[in-house]
């Protein structure tokens, strides 16, 4: 009554706060006018008040029993005659018009008030006051002292507002659509199935009277039956548009497509697999054999578990193309799956059928595809299989691997057991390194060992010219490869284990003869070793290097790799120092260990030797094994390395055209290693004559044929005091 009504109204920074106090206030506020006071029940009063300018508090002169403040008015000046103010103005009604049109809780009476109002001031408020905004963006409005950039803003705000409205129009009226659409489609299917069902047509009768007949031709288990007549039951009872009508479907469809107990029926006349088996494949006598007996057995008894093969070799040697060989003899489908790289169990044991776009497994996909449950099967590079956090595929094929699970494999998508055991799963790997003890231990390993020059030879003759000829459009006319020639591509041109660089020099020599055919070149039909070097270029290896590195020192030591058999120089020198010793080339831990103990042996037989005592303290001591971008391990170098520190202490060098493998202990004993034929065959590539190693590899050399060792010596010794006695010359 004092101030005849008029109050500040400043708004709270936090609604929450009951009794706020000046820092929980913002500062620029409204002066109203109380228009009427009403009186409620419970004593308190309630004001209706009307804001008519805008006020920024200085300070706070009282705070009880009321708030009580200075400050000062804010103005709103009206700019003269501005165009651009005039059509932000326009343009806030235009937009204010759309929203209300959208806006059905808005009545349309609403428009016209904005068309009438006369104050633009008024106009700017009202909407700023009516707009769905937070109480910071609006106290930012109130704050705006300039009248242009007030309506600017608004303006903004406004144009966010009919987009988001418009927005929503948008997906109110495609969910609108959607419905219309979902309820049409129900109407139109309920109204054909009457038609159908009136005029004695009904398509999802049909099909399942289809399956039905189909049924009644399966071999299938009880179980399966049972399952299959459970999901068919459940397909009655569903109509065509429901979501799991086509799951069901798929899944009867893959219950009647897969082959139970359905065989094609095997070749038993074994001269005649033999046969094809070796046309195919020269050499690999092993696996031809094993197959052979698994083929006599299943003749005599009738019935019999397949085998688990494994064969291991390095890369180019066969082992993937003989399987489609091992199928062609015995007359059976056959099915290559590559597991390189594969990280999921769900390509394995395939996806449960709840799941969107739920899949079986690539076992069973494959078994459907040939319609056969005794294909021969391929699982190639199975040491390659990754792990991820879907699961171990490794794991998952222990079941598919196994001869006493596999009759029972379960397939998640599948949910009734499917029969393996008479399918012939032939793995290949190029190591046993990486493969999982168990899986390992549920397979028959065959090791596949690399090619002599002389089976290249063959192989060369038999299948990859003939393979290229054809390939290259070319025939016996065109070019015929003589024995020296094909030779020097296999000693000058490659240098491998299997002969898929082989078949690729093969291809490069056909292309550059079919150039000159359909140029109409002049040129020798008959290829021959004089011929290889314009065609091929000059020569990318040469044995001619081992002659040239015999100093003390230097020894050549045989290795084993994934890829075959390799040799592998030893160096060792000494320099002036403390007895240090250093090891460089790229070398693992064992190969570290090996140096190690070759080095202990020889300080303690150094009188032996012939080596002074006191070079121990006075020279330091160096190994090195080039090509140090490889990694290398193993034991197999231990030998090798002693050789090399005893050749740089007595400065005796090794004997020509020798090469050595085994492994050393402190006592002085050599022990056997590994990969003895793949080591041989690389030492007989380069031209090795004679080869140091233990007395109880003997029999791995006797397993060689021996056309294919022609020429060379083996030396077997137990004690590392021989080797050295035989590999060393005697000082001149």
């Amino acid at each position: 009554e004092k101030n005849d009504g008029w109050i500040i109204i400043l708004t709270q920074k936090d609604k929450n706060i009951e009794n706020p106090k000046p820092e929980d206030l913002y500062y620029v506020g409204t002066v109203a006018k109380i228009l009427k006071k009403l009186k409620m029940p419970d004593g308190t009063f309630t004001a209706i008040i009307q804001g008519k300018f805008r006020f920024s508090l200085k300070e706070f002169t009282s705070l009880s029993p009321f708030l009580k403040g200075r400050g000062e008015f804010f103005p709103d000046v009206l700019p003269k005659k501005d165009l651009a103010f005039e059509a932000t103005i326009e343009s806030i009604k235009e937009r204010a018009r759309k929203i209300i049109e959208l806006s059905p809780q808005i009545p349309n009476e609403a428009i016209i008030m904005i068309e009438n109002v006369k104050s633009k001031i008024f106009l700017l408020n009202f909407l700023a006051s009516n707009l769905n905004l937070p109480i910071n963006e609006k106290q930012e409005i109130l704050e705006i002292n300039n009248i242009k950039k007030r309506a600017q803003k608004i303006l903004q705000l406004i144009d966010n507002e009919l987009k988001m409205l418009e927005v929503k129009g948008k997906i109110e009226s495609k969910v609108r659509k959607d419905l219309e659409k979902t309820q049409r489609d129900y109407f139109l299917n309920q109204q054909l199935k009457t038609i159908q069902e009136e005029l004695g047509q009904n398509p999802q009768q049909d099909e399942i009277n289809k399956f039905e007949e189909k049924a009644k031709k399966k071999k299938w288990p009880k179980e399966v039956a049972n399952k299959f007549k459970k999901e068919l039951e459940k397909l009655k009872r569903m109509q065509p548009h429901m979501p799991d009508y086509s799951v069901t479907l798929n899944y009867l469809e893959l219950l009647l497509d897969l082959p139970w107990n359905e065989y094609t029926k095997d070749n038993f006349d074994l001269k005649k697999v033999k046969k094809i088996l070796d046309e195919d494949h020269y050499g690999l006598e092993d696996v031809k054999e094993r197959i052979l007996e698994h083929l006599a057995v299943l003749k005599i008894k009738g019935d019999m578990k397949a085998p688990i093969l494994c064969l291991v070799g390095p890369p180019g040697v066969g082992k993937t193309s003989l399987g489609k060989s091992v199928a062609r003899a015995l007359e059976r489908k056959f099915i290559r799956m590559s597991l390189g790289g594969l990280h999921d169990e769900s390509e394995i044991r395939g996806h449960r059928k709840t799941y969107i776009g739920a899949m079986p497994g690539r076992i069973i996909q494959n078994i459907k595809k040939v319609k056969t449950s005794n294909p021969v099967f391929i699982l190639d590079e199975i040491d390659k299989v990754g792990n991820s956090f879907r699961g171990d595929p490794s794991s998952a094929l222990l079941e598919v691997l196994d001869p006493e699970q596999n009759s029972h494999f379960h397939d998640n998508y599948l949910e009734v057991d499917y029969d393996l055991s008479k399918v012939l799963f032939i793995a290949t790997a190029n190591s046993l390194n990486s493969i999982q003890p168990a899986l390992l231990d549920r397979m028959e390993i065959i090791q596949i060992s690399g090619y002599s020059t002389e089976e290249k030879l063959e192989i060369a003759k038999r299948h990859l010219i003939p393979k290229q000829l054809k390939a290259h459009g070319l025939n016996k006319k065109h070019a015929s490869f003589n024995k020296g020639a094909i030779r020097e591509i296999i000693e000058k041109y490659t240098r491998e284990s299997g002969v898929r660089s082989l078949d690729r020099q093969i291809g490069k020599v056909l292309r550059k003869i079919a150039k000159k055919v359909a140029m109409n070149e002049e040129y020798n039909t008959k290829i021959s070793k004089a011929d290889i070097k314009e065609l091929l270029g000059p020569p990318r290896f040469s044995r001619d290097k081992l002659t040239k590195i015999f100093i003390p020192g230097v020894v050549i030591g045989l290795a084993w790799t994934r890829v075959g058999g390799d040799i592998l120089f030893v160096e060792a020198s000494l320099s002036k120092g403390k007895g240090k010793l250093t090891l460089t080339g790229n070398l693992g831990n064992v190969m570290k260990e090996s140096a190690t103990t070759a080095l202990s042996f020889i300080k303690a037989h150094a009188s032996q030797l012939g080596i002074s005592e006191e070079d121990f303290n006075n020279y330091d001591i160096h190994i090195h094994v080039p090509e140090g971008a490889i990694p290398k391990d193993g034991p197999s170098a231990g030998i090798t390395m002693l050789t090399a520190l005893v050749s740089a202490f007595t400065k005796r060098k090794v004997k020509s055209h020798l090469a050595m493998t085994g492994e050393i202990t402190l006592r002085g004993d050599v022990l056997p290693v590994g990969g003895i034929k793949e080591k041989v065959l690389a030492a007989k590539r380069h031209g090795i004559k004679t080869i140091i190693m233990s007395e109880e590899n003997k029999k791995n050399v006797a397993e060689i044929n021996k056309e294919y060792i022609k020429g060379m010596q083996f030396i077997y010794i137990n004690k590392m005091l021989d080797v050295l006695k035989y590999a060393l010359e005697e000082k001149k």
